[in-house]
């Protein structure tokens, strides 16, 4: 005999039953499934005897691509309900598709993601001939409050006319070329008995052609690999690639279409109740459901409320012509009898998608209750990935597998509670519900040495660990793994970047994997925004200069960060362009370039010397900003004694001042910033550099010379880099001018004004323009 093909819905209720029923009528010797081939040595754990719904978790992993899919089951999804029957009945059950890991389903998170989008000009069409509202009322019209008898001529029907207008992709068109080579085999193997075939509707025009076709000219496997018996290979992974399947759990809220879910049907928890106990109990438990839920929560709902949402959705589901409710006729009546207020949008079942944010409070209690909150469970002896078990093991031995409503209370300076906290990161970088760190330090140098951790929910705690298991087989190497990604993703972001290093100093590194500090590296030396960087840079040499928290200090992975980002940040000021102003976070970064020089020389790629060097290209440079290029004279001089007298500060200082006075301000803050006691020797005699007094008696010299206006003008910008020295270094540089003209007195009493400078020399300009303006008059005052 021939194969049987049966196109379904995934997670349709509608189809499930006539699966169940084919299976009993029909006897087969093979009932195929799609479904992933590489878990056909795994059945029996499918069937252990889990709580649905669950999920076949599957994950890949290689030096160029990453990827994790779900192939969802539920108690009435069509492939399930094929998978326990045909066990039943005896026949032999295999599933027929591609691994997850195959190319084919490189862009798909979903093994049963249905093919709508790409048959949606059909579906279009359907729902105005109908008067339906979208395609989930237009399948629940045709097929679900349909009767059963003529269910399979109609889904026939239904997938012969959406495929007819779509273009199946090349993923698609590998996926059926291989699931017809395993039903030709089954053909084969079967002799006179039937085999039965349980895919996706889009999939069962295109099965049916290459099955005939590939019959008809006697070809086997078409183009795939059979195996000794006569079935087709299951293919398998590269060789340096990690990939593998395991089961999870899965919930409702995952099933649901309304939370993002993108195939099959919306609304399990009511969908359920239809495989249940059929349409009619299914209305009426989702009318009560829903009045309890607004009585719970206080909202004003009477008898009388239900009794109008019956009567609606009773007429509603006579006035449509359906022979038993739909879960619209539902919907609709809840909304007409509930809803009072103007609405700012269209109903969302009309659509799919999440709900919008600020949706009306009857809305989403409707929702809520036709998505349901049923959560899976997988059996005790189900095979779990290693990391499962190294998890469990760390947890236990840590004192750390607390339930809910547990804190934990952490000092970092001591060893044991340090590694709790190494762990509880770890656990919370891949993802995995859990303790929640409530307080702690902020970032790499915040002096606080203690941590608290709250334990709200460890819902989702089960599914989480098996698929963070894709990251590798223990919980360091896993999180590792997973901050690389991170930091992959990151390309650019400094900010992103700073929190993937922090996060990589709390999880710890022992034995730091290349994968992690390659893509560190790598998203440093991507990074165009030279503030970020530089704060990037600052922080991580602070660590590795004096951390004695977190054991990062003299470590491997800040050392290659420091690295890769002094040179990127060197690339990227010697190219900066003239900008007015001082560019504070420039300035730091600069900063952090001369203390990398400076204290951790033996980690840089390049010289001191070379540093000083592009200094030096930049200080010259008219078209680099003007605090930029003092800066780079003070980072030039910072780095030793020039000897053949290159880079005068008050000859540069003196060009500077031809630009204006707010030039020569932006100017010196730049230089202060990064040099101030190596230029003007106010901080002792033996600073680095020597004593080079040159330069205050320069600027003395450049500001007595202003007209009054200029020196206004200018004094804000002056003021501003003259606040880079402490109050003590300016009453010394002030000693020293007031020696220089023969003024006794106290320098701190000339610093320590009643009030602002500014406001002074202000107020004085004021008085003189005044007293001239009366002179031009005769009008000034009598002696």
């Amino acid at each position: 005999m021939s194969a049987v093909f049966l196109g379904v819905r995934h997670h349709s209720p509608a189809c499930a039953r006539l699966v169940e029923r084919t299976v009993g009528q029909l006897r087969p010797a093979h009932v195929l499934i799609e479904g992933p081939a590489e878990m056909n040595g795994r059945l029996d754990e499918l069937l252990l005897g889990h709580e649905l719904p669950v999920a076949v978790f599957s994950h890949y992993r290689d030096g160029q691509r990453a990827s994790t899919s779900w192939a969802p089951l539920c108690d009435y999804s069509p492939e399930w309900v094929a998978l326990r029957a045909g066990r039943a009945s005896g026949a032999a059950v295999r599933f027929i598709d591609l691994p997850a890991w195959h190319p084919a389903f490189a862009e798909r998170s979903n093994r049963y993601a249905d093919a709508e989008a790409r048959y949606a000009e059909a579906t279009q069409r359907l729902c105005r001939s109908f008067a339906a509202d979208s395609s989930d009322a237009l399948w629940d019209r045709l097929f679900e409050v349909e009767p059963d008898g003529t269910l399979a001529e109609r889904l026939d029907a239904y997938f012969a006319l959406v495929r007819g207008d779509a273009e199946a992709d090349a993923g698609d068109r590998a996926r059926e070329s291989y699931m017809a080579a395993w039903v030709r085999a089954a053909v084969k193997a079967a002799g006179d008995r039937p085999v039965l075939v349980v895919t996706g509707g889009f999939h069962q025009p295109a099965l049916r052609a290459l099955t005939a076709a590939g019959t008809a000219d006697g070809g086997d496997g078409d183009g795939w690999e059979l195996g000794a018996d006569g079935w087709p290979l299951v293919p398998a992974p590269p060789g340096e690639s990690d990939a593998g399947s395991f089961l999870v759990p899965y919930s409702f809220r995952q099933l649901d279409a309304f939370a993002g879910y993108q195939s099959g049907m919306p609304s399990p928890g009511y969908y359920q109740r239809v495989w249940e106990a059929g349409p009619e109990a299914a209305a009426e438990g989702l009318l009560r459901a829903v009045v309890e839920r607004l009585r719970t929560r206080r909202f004003p709902v009477s008898t009388s409320d239900l009794i109008a949402a019956r009567s609606l959705a009773q007429g509603l589901t006579t006035l449509r012509g359906h022979p038993r409710p739909a879960r619209i006729d539902v919907l609709d009546g809840l909304a007409g009898a509930l809803i009072t207020d103007d609405l700012d949008g269209p109903l969302p079942w009309t659509g799919r998608g999440p709900l919008a944010a600020g949706s009306h409070p009857v809305i989403v209690e409707i929702i809520a209750a036709c998505g349901g909150d049923r959560a899976g469970r997988l059996h005790p002896r189900t095979p779990a990935p290693p990391l499962v078990h190294d998890v469990a093991a760390r947890l236990a031995a840590l004192g750390l597998d607390g339930g809910p409503e547990t804190t934990y209370r952490l000092d970092l300076t001591d060893a044991t509670g340090l590694e709790r906290s190494r762990v509880l990161h770890r656990l919370r970088v891949l993802g995995v519900p859990g303790p929640v760190r409530t307080a702690g330090p902020a970032h790499g140098v915040d002096p606080v040495f203690t941590e608290r951790w709250e334990t709200r929910t460890t819902e989702g705690r089960e599914a989480a660990l098996v698929e963070a298991g894709a990251y590798g087989a223990t919980l360091a190497g896993a999180s590792a793994v997973a901050l690389a990604e991170r930091a992959g993703r990151a390309t650019t972001d400094a900010g992103l970047l700073a929190g993937v290093l922090f996060d990589a100093v709390l999880c710890g590194t022992d034995g730091v994997p290349d994968e992690l500090l390659g893509a560190l590296v790598s998203c440093v030396r991507g990074v165009s925004q030279i503030g970020p960087l530089g704060e990037v840079l600052a922080t991580a040499l602070g660590l590795w200069r004096h951390d004695r928290v977190f054991g990062m200090a003299r470590g491997p992975l800040l050392g290659a960060v420091i690295d890769g980002a002094a040179v990127r940040l060197l690339w990227l000021l010697e190219g900066a362009r003239g900008s007015s102003g001082v560019d504070f976070a420039r300035l730091r970064a600069v900063v952090a370039v001369r203390d990398a020089a400076r204290y951790a020389p033996g980690l840089l790629s390049v010289t001191p010397a070379a540093v000083a060097a592009v200094a030096g290209r930049i200080a010259g440079d008219p078209g680099a900003p003007v605090d930029l290029r003092g800066a780079a004279l003070g980072l030039h001089r910072s780095l030793g004694p020039v000897p053949d007298g290159t880079g005068d500060p008050a000859k540069a200082a003196r060009a500077v001042a031809r630009s204006g006075t707010d030039a020569l301000g932006d100017w010196l803050s730049g230089l202060f910033a990064l040099a101030r006691d190596e230029l003007t020797g106010v901080a002792g005699d033996d600073a680095p550099g020597g004593r080079s007094g040159s330069l205050v008696e320069a600027l003395d010299g450049l500001v007595r010379a202003l007209p009054d206006d200029e020196f206004l003008a200018g004094l804000p910008a002056l003021r501003q880099a003259f606040s880079f020295f402490p109050p003590r270094e300016r009453e010394r540089i002030a000693a020293r001018l007031m020696e220089a003209r023969g003024v006794r007195g106290s320098s701190r009493a000339l610093l320590r004004t009643t009030a602002d400078p500014l406001l002074i020399a202000r107020a004085r300009a004021l008085e003189e323009s005044v007293s001239r303006t009366l002179a031009r008059y005769g009008l000034e005052a009598t002696p």
